[in-house]
């Protein structure tokens, strides 16, 4: 989508002249590379503190700036620490739409699903992380061994 926008607003230079461009309304497109991601240290930290509410006031300030994968996912991780399952699962599916081999929000996800008793959905976290790390990885041993602590496979 983002992409066909830029395409528009090219397309508007070349045939409308520069001077139209200006006219036209800005259009919000998230060009972020991972090396302009926000500095998510402290709210790292303080989500390892578990205190989740500092860490929330933090990630909505950086959402409200950033439309970036990794801030969604730990806003998605917080919220589902202080029992807002269905806020956090909005945030996980950001999360997911912007960069969907996003492999801790797979893995957050199928652990909101272990936690609200939705183990297929769960299952479909693994299997979607089996295809992103074939030879296994942290996030699905980590999804595995929550669905079998909860009982599952």
């Amino acid at each position: 989508m983002k992409y066909a926008i830029l395409g528009f607003v090219w397309l508007c230079a070349i045939f409308a002249g520069f001077s139209a461009v200006s006219a036209l309304p800005a259009f919000a497109v998230d060009n972020m590379q991972s090396t302009d991601a926000p500095d998510l240290t402290s709210v790292r930290a303080k989500i390892d503190a578990k205190d989740y509410a500092g860490a929330l006031v933090e990630l909505r300030g950086l959402a409200e700036d950033n439309q970036q994968a990794d801030v969604y996912n730990l806003m998605g991780y917080t919220l589902r620490k202080t029992g807002d399952y269905k806020t956090s699962l909005t945030y996980y599916t950001k999360a997911l739409e912007l960069q969907p081999g996003h492999k801790a929000a797979r893995e957050y996800l199928g652990e909101l699903y272990v936690e609200t008793g939705e183990m297929a959905k769960a299952e479909e976290q693994v299997a979607s992380l089996k295809q992103l790390c074939p030879s296994g990885c942290e996030e699905l041993e980590d999804l595995q061994k929550a669905i079998a602590a909860k009982g599952g496979n």
